[in-house]
């Protein structure tokens, strides 16, 4: 049989194919294919001619003593149409990799950032399924939003977590619920963020219900809350919009522990913050008796989220004591917050 071997050059250039790496797949394919026939001589070696396109297998002829003597061509019945049968499957497979790689490498650079596509059905009723044009996306249980549904068809908005080839071809694994999605979905509302006039410090998320997120200004004059609101709230809400309604506490980052936890408390009004232990990081916390359920928060959310966005121990305590409150504290940040601001925008 015989091979095209300009339009194999031409293929390779295209898909960016090496093209001694794609004849030697067809080679080693073919000479795989003839060994397995039974009617085969050992040692055959498929050879594809680089100028004619000629495709044969050549078998040593052995003296008595083992040395080879000759060489000769082994073309069984049937054999051509096999060979033509083996090449095309590798080109097809060489295609599909190169095809593959290019989709990788270019979604590749989308990871850290805010994506668009649309949902279709799947074959797992726990994943959701997005398509976004040249491959498609999942977003596992995992990293979906508690309570959220979308059917066939919707368009849908998620941050990009990883991008690898699988067995079965690129995968995109997209979320909902990393704490990150927020941050981004920020950076495309916020001109300030991508000029780095104002970036977001740290964030803790429980997805679904509630974040909190410090920012700070580099620049006199620019409020860093005012700018993620936006006029009339406008930012915030299409923020809030995008998460169904996921509560946003925007909180001014300070480099005094102190006052950032007074502010992490917020909505809650905080009468005094002690600095019990800086080694490790522990507060005291007084509140109003009234603000006392509002710091805490519903199931000590409030509480909760305050310790992770300022990874500081915080016990909470009303004016008139009777009962003291202990937010959880962490000893790692929910999110690093040193993705770069403009991405995703």
């Amino acid at each position: 049989m015989s091979v095209d071997v300009e339009a194999l050059k031409i293929l390779a250039a295209e898909k960016k194919l090496p093209l001694e790496r794609l004849i030697s797949s067809i080679e080693n394919e073919v000479a795989a294919a003839y060994a397995a026939l039974p009617e085969h001589k050992p040692h055959g070696r498929a050879v594809l001619n680089r100028e004619t396109g000629e495709l044969l297998i050549y078998v040593p002829v052995l003296g008595p003593d083992g040395d080879r003597i000759d060489t000769i061509t082994d073309n069984p019945e049937g054999f051509a149409k096999l060979a033509d049968k083996t090449a095309r499957k590798i080109i097809k497979e060489k295609m599909r990799e190169a095809k593959d790689l290019e989709v990788v490498t270019e979604f590749s650079g989308s990871v850290g950032d805010v994506i668009s596509g649309v949902v279709q059905q799947g074959r797992d009723a726990e994943i959701i399924y997005v398509n976004l044009g040249r491959v498609e996306g999942k977003v596992p249980a995992a990293e979906q939003i508690k309570g959220e549904v979308y059917k066939h068809g919707d368009r849908i908005k998620c941050f990009v977590v990883d991008v690898k080839q699988g067995e079965k071809g690129p995968e995109v694994t997209l979320s909902r619920s990393h704490p990150a999605f927020v941050k981004m979905l920020f950076a495309l509302e916020c001109p300030e963020i991508k000029d780095r006039i104002v970036d977001i410090v740290g964030i803790a998320r429980e997805a679904g219900a509630r974040t909190k997120l410090s920012v700070r200004t580099h620049r006199a004059g620019v409020s860093a809350k005012g700018a993620l609101i936006g006029p009339q709230g406008s930012r915030a809400q299409n923020v809030m919009n995008e998460l169904n309604g996921e509560k946003i506490d925007i909180i001014d980052f300070s480099e005094d522990p102190a006052t950032y936890v007074a502010n992490a408390l917020a909505p809650a009004k905080v009468t005094s913050v002690e600095i019990v232990d800086l080694e490790t990081k522990s507060a005291k916390v007084v509140v109003p008796d009234y603000q006392l359920s509002l710091a805490i928060g519903k199931d000590g959310q409030n509480a909760r989220l305050a310790a992770r966005l300022t990874q500081w121990r915080i016990d909470i305590h009303p004016d008139n004591p009777v009962t003291q409150i202990k937010a959880p504290a962490v000893d790692q940040p929910e999110v690093n917050a040193d993705i770069s601001p403009d991405q995703g925008a």
